[in-house]
């Protein structure tokens, strides 16, 4: 059998050290034929890295190191392009101040490596004359890959004035992009939530929106239909394991514990942290939820307990689930944002579809009501019964 990628969100390590991968060149090869600036919200932990490392690595131009994958057998000839790829869960944030700096120094470091001269200090100049240097050393358009583009705003949720002032630094650090169009070839803006994405992103009017597209539903996560095809060794294997021996239905259990994703309500995926965590770890658990609960989520709703009373088949139109602004937070679009819930099915109506929203599966649901309740419970505003 192949080795568990946990943790790994490097494509080139996955592929040369033997490591287990679900192909996704399929809808990288559609972004990169299709239009030009492209926006993904998935929860943490849910493969937007990896997917984001895996389309730096069709830019560089290798296309052996796809041989077998969708996407070797295509018409796509691999061009080479420069890349400039930003992960912000590692950028510092405490302030903007700090925010700024920490940009500065991302840059400064990454155009070092290149031979261009940065001599500004601002890093959303930094950011533009990089763009510029790259195309002007290379001779070719640059990709632009951003990945955990809301954190330094999500990490600061607790102070509404500092999440203020560094979304205020992002706007205008993103905003120089729209004026690089002529030097940029491909951009992809990937994040946990679209709690600002459109007064982030104001300038970049032609940023396409694939959170909710049919077509790109499967982008991220493992498909439900094919747990057999691709872990059917690994079911397979647990039978031998003491816990497992006298279980005849481990393919369900599994279902029932770590299914149950969609963002177009026909696509079904597995959450792929807690599916492999699971067949590391041979026992069922809440890996997902315990990597790393999102405290922010927690906190809004010990402010707004009513939000939690019911859960289940939430109806929603497309405009309330991005309506999530810092001043006024609502908790459940923040909940379907984070994975807490996700699209059960997608009622077409005259106008508008209306999206029912329910909690994904028992890992979700058991540690929802374990950490949260039990907080709220501590504050004395829900009972315990409440689900």
């Amino acid at each position: 059998m192949k080795k568990l990628p946990l943790g790994i969100q490097c494509f080139r390590e996955i592929v040369t050290c033997n490591y287990f991968y679900i192909d996704k060149t399929k809808y990288i090869y559609k972004l990169i034929n299709g239009a030009k600036y492209f926006f993904l919200s998935r929860p943490r932990r849910f493969g937007k890295s990896l997917l984001l490392d895996t389309i730096s690595e069709v830019f560089s131009g290798d296309r052996e190191l796809f041989k077998g994958f969708w996407i070797y057998g295509s018409d796509y000839n691999f061009p080479k392009h420069p890349v400039i790829r930003l992960d912000m869960s590692n950028i510092s944030n405490n302030s903007p101040s700090v925010l700024e700096a920490s940009l500065f120094d991302d840059l400064r470091i990454k155009a070092e490596s290149e031979g261009i001269d940065i001599t500004d200090q601002n890093p959303a100049n930094v950011f533009k004359r990089l763009i510029m240097g790259l195309y002007k050393k290379y001779g070719r358009q640059v990709a632009v890959l951003i990945d955990e583009y809301d954190k330094p705003i999500l990490d600061q949720l607790s102070d509404i004035a500092t999440a203020e002032a560094n979304r205020q630094v992002l706007m205008g650090f993103y905003g120089i992009l729209k004026s690089m169009d002529p030097y940029l070839c491909f951009i992809m803006i990937t994040g946990v939530t679209k709690i600002i994405k459109s007064s982030i992103f104001s300038g970049l009017n032609n940023l396409l929106d694939i959170t909710l597209s049919e077509e790109f539903a499967n982008i991220c996560g493992f498909p439900t239909d094919c747990l057999c095809e691709h872990f059917g060794e690994y079911i397979a294997d647990l039978y031998t394991c003491k816990a497992f021996m006298e279980t005849d239905d481990i393919h369900n259990k599994i279902l029932e514990w770590y299914d149950g994703y969609s963002w177009d309500g026909a696509t079904k995926l597995l959450n792929p942290y807690s599916l492999l965590s699971f067949f590391e770890q041979k026992r069922f658990g809440s890996y997902w939820y315990e990597s790393g609960a999102p405290w922010f989520l927690i906190d809004i709703i010990k402010k707004k307990p009513a939000s939690f009373i019911s859960l289940k088949n939430l109806e929603f139109e497309e405009w309330m689930l991005d309506a999530f602004d810092i001043h006024k937070i609502e908790a459940e679009p923040l909940m379907f944002q984070t994975g807490c819930l996700t699209i059960k099915e997608v009622v077409p109506t005259d106008g508008a579809p209306i999206y029912v929203l329910d909690i994904p599966n028992f890992e979700v649901r058991n540690a929802f009501n374990l950490q949260i309740v039990s907080g709220l419970t501590e504050s004395g505003d829900v009972g315990t019964g409440r689900a």
